[in-house]
């Protein structure tokens, strides 16, 4: 069974791209996603507007993580349409390339490590550092992880986290922020003028809310699960930290579709280069990746998930908020 960089280095043949495969999904996608969107306006029925809404939803999603993918270099890594096509969709979806690009990479290279991981992704405390800190630490803490922001991801994630706090940290830098929420708040006054506060609701608010919120969810759970493991900076590993550190989350076909895969986070972590439609014949085909730390979004997970505050480095084991 290979192990770190041989296991890392048994990957690279599936990370070649097929441009073909990669422009028809990107395509696909794009055109399903504005005829629905079309759909919460311009369709007769409401409960017509309303299923165009949700898949809407699913299908931002699902774009989201194809844009993920580019922004690797894991699909068309040589193609200037490609690079420009998905830095607009950035800037629509509230998370432009600017802060995305460097907070994530900022997180596949120091996910796990008790220190520095909290950039790009949610914040880690030990069970000892969050005793001895204050109130108001504590409760930013808490309120970072509280699934309720979780829930509201499309305001404190992206809104803000992702839009208006990078610009306002850097605007020379994150330029691309300011325009991604101007761009927004021009986009709900002009649906607004075209169909009114239902249309708003249907074609803004419900779609990028539900697909922030799966977004901001699938995040968290997919590095904070019962079994994950962090470590100081002198034990960490690249490897390590993608296989036991990064879950594979069970989805159904469906929703693995909608995801565009994104559930083979352990295979991702490892090497992010292999393009999201290429991880099942990863896992199919390779041994070492078969038996990785498993959640899902069965109702029972998500609560295990959630229940999980702090590192108690005792038991090596997240565990619930100390009493």
């Amino acid at each position: 069974m290979r192990t770190g960089k041989d296991l890392i280095l048994a990957t690279k043949p599936y990370t070649s791209d097929q441009p073909a495969k990669s422009w028809w999904y990107i395509l696909s996608t794009g055109t399903l996603l504005v005829g629905f969107m079309a759909g919460t306006i311009w369709n007769p029925s409401l409960i017509g507007r309303i299923v165009c809404s949700v898949l809407s939803a699913l299908l931002i999603l699902r774009f989201f993580v194809i844009y993920h993918d580019q922004q690797h270099n894991s699909i068309l890594p040589h193609s200037k349409l490609a690079e420009g096509l998905m830095r607009v969709f950035g800037i629509f979806i509230l998370s432009p390339s600017s802060v995305w690009r460097s907070s994530h990479n900022h997180h596949h290279n120091h996910n796990s490590k008790l220190k520095g991981s909290h950039i790009g992704s949610y914040p880690i405390m030990t069970k000892e550092h969050f005793l001895k800190s204050s109130k108001a630490k504590r409760a930013k803490y808490l309120f970072m992880r509280h699934p309720v922001t979780i829930l509201c991801g499309y305001l404190f994630m992206f809104l803000f986290g992702m839009s208006i706090y990078p610009f306002y940290n850097n605007p020379k830098e994150h330029y691309d922020c300011l325009i991604s929420f101007v761009l927004h708040v021009t986009l709900i006054a002009v649906v607004a003028i075209i169909g009114g506060w239902l249309a708003v609701m249907l074609t803004i608010i419900i779609p990028f809310g539900i697909a922030c919120c799966i977004g901001s969810y699938l995040f968290y759970a997919q590095h904070n699960f019962p079994g994950v493991t962090f470590r100081d900076n002198a034990g960490w590993t690249y490897e390590a930290a993608a296989l036991e550190s990064s879950s594979f989350m069970k989805t159904g076909t469906l929703m693995a579709w909608f995801t565009a895969n994104i559930g083979y986070h352990h295979i991702h972590h490892l090497n992010s280069r292999i393009p999201f439609y290429r991880l099942p014949e990863v896992l199919k085909e390779m041994p070492e990746l078969q038996q990785p730390k498993v959640t899902s979004l069965h109702p029972a997970d998500i609560m295990r998930c959630l229940r999980l505050k702090v590192w108690d480095v005792e038991s090596q084991q997240m565990v619930p908020l100390p009493k």
